[in-house]
């Protein structure tokens, strides 16, 4: 849709509504490729865990590293968001409902059984 926008403000000359819907397009590309590429960004054993580092990198971490797994759960406008968070020392991973395909919360206790 955005690249769709693009050309038909090329079309009419308008400059600004090019420059605004370009770099919208460019980033709704690469985050739907990102989907296709890595479509799981948290996976969990008996060994540790495995979370997605970067653009399509993935890191793997053991139980022992992981400090605390909580979930920020906010409310603003009337809507409730919820993030899992996964503390490591190093490194804090952040994951939404539609990153995880799963309430964060639910998420939560599932790791905190399996990594006791």
């Amino acid at each position: 849709m955005c690249a769709g926008l693009a050309v038909y403000w090329w079309s009419l000359g308008d400059v600004a509504g090019v420059v605004l819907a370009v770099p919208a397009a460019v980033l709704v590309g690469a985050m739907g490729l990102r989907d296709v590429l890595v479509p799981v960004r948290l996976a969990a054993d008996e060994d540790g865990i495995t979370v997605v580092h970067g653009f399509a990198g993935r890191r793997r971490v053991p139980w022992d590293e992981v400090r605390e797994i909580t979930v920020d759960v906010r409310t603003r406008y009337g809507l409730r968001s919820e993030m899992l968070e996964i503390d490591t020392g190093y490194h804090l991973h952040v994951f939404s409902r539609h990153e995880l395909g799963a309430s964060p919360t639910e998420v939560a206790a599932a790791l905190r059984r399996r990594g006791t």
